[in-house]
């Protein structure tokens, strides 16, 4: 059996720590003279290793299971697999390879992620990193955390570049998010792809607006969505009709005649959302268990596995539906609430719980106050004025539409809804500051024009 944490989880994450934070400093302070936002960039970084590090422990000392002692145990027992024959270690990558599973003994343990393809493909991509850490579980997601960063901090640097006024606001939503630098921290699907969708998002924006280094940032969304589909294939499905909405949006901005520019947006979003339909139909064999037919089947099962007494208080309930697209959409409104506002305060059972409460609340009410503040039609207006909010708030709905919909209870909605809740927050701060920017204007434009009376 595989120890979860030995004498050198006490040496090797001392170590890297101090190894992570002496290069941080020096890239901080490399760059901070120039770029005020790496005040934030060693909060950040030291924010994803505490996250990390805590999924782990909290996992190995108080659960003892889960998914990520899991990924860890596999890891494990590949190495030990490698040290019989390095050609195991190539069989696995390539694999699956079944005749590998004889060479399991007790000497190099059990697998048991063995017949998940998604699962294993976490295992294929971190089981260097447990060998650079001499096995340390605490070393290897402190070294999982620190990579998975430079994409985030990618995404945040692309995003203040466009807005430098809201250094402040993106920092929060990339990095300061207690549930996402928690859960998007650990040795668990959820960082990896989490990064995978910043890199996907920033080198999608470099390409289609500044419009610079195409062969790394084509190559990066290449990888990025390949990553996607080999771990969590409806992330990446979730991206498409977004970025189909912002590349349209870009096309439209180029055309002079407002009457055809007016008639086209909303074309647009039709286009966008009709060929995000047919694309997951025409990929259905591919994509397996994330099929369209799959996933709505999938949806009914699990609203109607919720009301079992399995899940006791953390199941929450949307309503009945039927396996159909009607269906579906019928329970769009209660998907998405429940996926970005709860677990509602009171509806939170222990300590974790009730911070995920609390974050949902804040959220909740920021979202009430724009809505107030600018009314619906203000608030699709403000949305013309940056075509990243296509993406930024299509995604984020749309993902967590899915997320609502397919998750049973809340101890996983918390961490399955990560990748929507800083692409939800981005949205509603650029909105924010887009509105406030607009009603200066329009003081500032009253005022002169009152001082031009006088005169």
């Amino acid at each position: 059996m595989v120890e979860f944490l030995s004498f050198i989880d006490l040496v090797i994450p001392v170590i890297f720590l101090v190894v992570i934070y002496l290069f941080a400093k020096k890239k901080q302070m490399q760059n901070i003279e120039t770029n005020p936002s790496y005040k934030y960039y060693i909060y950040g970084l030291m924010a994803k290793i505490f996250g990390g590090v805590s999924v782990c422990l909290i996992y190995a000392l108080y659960y003892g299971f889960g998914d990520t002692v899991n990924y860890y145990n596999d890891c494990v027992v590949l190495l030990n697999l490698g040290e019989k024959s390095i050609m195991n270690i190539f069989r696995f990558v390539i694999g699956p390879d079944t005749s590998l599973f004889y060479e399991l003994d007790s000497e190099t343990g059990s697998m048991q992620y063995w017949s998940d393809p998604h699962a294993r493909a976490v295992v294929k991509l971190t089981f260097p990193l447990c060998f650079v850490a001499f096995k340390s579980f605490i070393g290897m997601t402190i070294l999982l955390a620190t990579i998975s960063y430079w994409s985030i901090w990618r995404l945040y640097q692309v995003l203040i570049a466009e807005f430098p006024n809201l250094i402040f606001e993106f920092a929060v939503a990339l990095l300061f998010i207690p549930s996402v630098f928690f859960w998007g921290s650990g040795l668990l699907k959820d960082t990896i792809t989490f990064s995978a969708v910043c890199l996907f998002s920033s080198s999608y924006f470099i390409v289609l607006t500044q419009k610079r280094s195409y062969i790394k940032n084509i190559t990066f969304i290449i990888l990025s969505s390949a990553l996607l589909i080999w771990i969590k294939p409806y992330i990446f499905f979730a991206l498409l009709p977004g970025s189909l909405l912002w590349f349209g949006g870009i096309q439209i901005e180029k055309v002079q005649n407002n009457l055809i520019k007016s008639l086209s947006t909303p074309f647009l979003i039709v286009f966008s959302l009709v060929s995000g339909y047919f694309m997951l139909d025409i990929m259905s064999g591919f994509l397996g268990d994330y099929s369209l037919e799959n996933v709505l089947d999938k949806a009914v099962v699990t609203q109607m596995d919720l009301k079992s007494d399995h899940y006791q208080g953390s199941a929450y309930d949307i309503g009945d539906f039927d396996p159909t697209i009607q269906g579906i959409l019928s329970k769009m409104p209660a998907a998405i609430n429940a996926a970005l506002f709860r677990p509602y305060i009171w509806e939170t059972y222990n300590v974790t719980m009730m911070l995920s409460g609390i974050e949902n609340f804040i959220l909740l009410v920021f979202t009430i106050y724009l809505l107030i503040k600018l009314r619906v039609y203000n608030l699709f207006r403000l949305m013309f004025r940056h075509r990243i909010l296509f993406f930024t708030v299509y995604f984020s709905l749309f993902f967590s539409f899915s997320v609502g919909l397919t998750t049973s209870n809340f101890g996983s909605l918390v961490r399955y809804k990560i990748p929507a809740i800083p692409f939800y927050v981005i949205s509603l701060v650029i909105i924010s500051s887009t509105y406030r920017q607009l009603k200066d204007e329009n003081v500032t434009d009253l005022q002169v024009d009152l001082n031009k009376s006088s005169l």
